[in-house]
């Protein structure tokens, strides 16, 4: 096995879709913005530009090309993410990044990140069936499957949020926990 990427920090913001992950990291994003040491990792999709979050866009065919290069890459939801060259070299000078991540690529993560926080963001069915839709990006069908969709953690989350309140709120819990994490081994 390789040497793990640090001695920075990543911070892996999971959990379900339409739980408001992006929510509360824009927010924190805005909160923190001042910080130089901490980053917001911007994702690469092999989805088309422009489907609602921000986000780094490849084909297909130039995701698989780059695979080697990323930071962190996995497959969900029939598309391709990544986490970019970026976040190792921030990670590798001692800087702390938060990106969006994936349930199921945390035991990866573990294994190639010396220092990994994991924070689950997560919200009732009904309050994750309104979120969806209002996105706009998929089709009834598509929220429902994605709502029976359980996937489970493969350990405890550092941070657990209950997105319920306000943007302002949770992002409050999250930026709290990122200042936090700078001072932990």
């Amino acid at each position: 096995m390789s040497e793990q990427i640090g001695p920075g920090r990543l911070i892996l913001v999971v959990g379900p879709s339409g739980a408001g992950k992006d929510t509360l990291m824009d927010a924190a994003r805005l909160s923190l913005k001042d910080r130089a040491d901490i980053h917001f990792a911007r994702r690469i999709v092999t989805r088309e530009p422009g489907a609602g979050e921000a986000h780094g866009t490849l084909s297909p065919e130039a995701f698989a090309a780059r695979r080697a290069d990323f930071a962190l890459c996995w497959d969900a939801h029939g598309l391709s993410y990544a986490l970019g060259e970026d976040v190792a070299d921030w990670l590798r000078r001692g800087d702390t990044v938060i990106a969006n991540g994936s349930r199921a690529a945390l035991p990866v993560a573990r294994a190639r990140f010396a220092r990994l926080a994991v924070v689950h963001v997560t919200a009732p069915p009904d309050v994750r069936a309104r979120r969806l839709a209002a996105r706009g990006r998929e089709s009834e069908a598509d929220i429902l499957e994605r709502l029976a969709r359980a996937p489970t953690l493969d350990t405890a989350p550092d941070l657990e949020i209950v997105n319920v309140g306000t943007p302002d709120e949770g992002a409050a819990l999250l930026s709290a926990f990122i200042l936090g994490s700078d001072r932990t081994a």
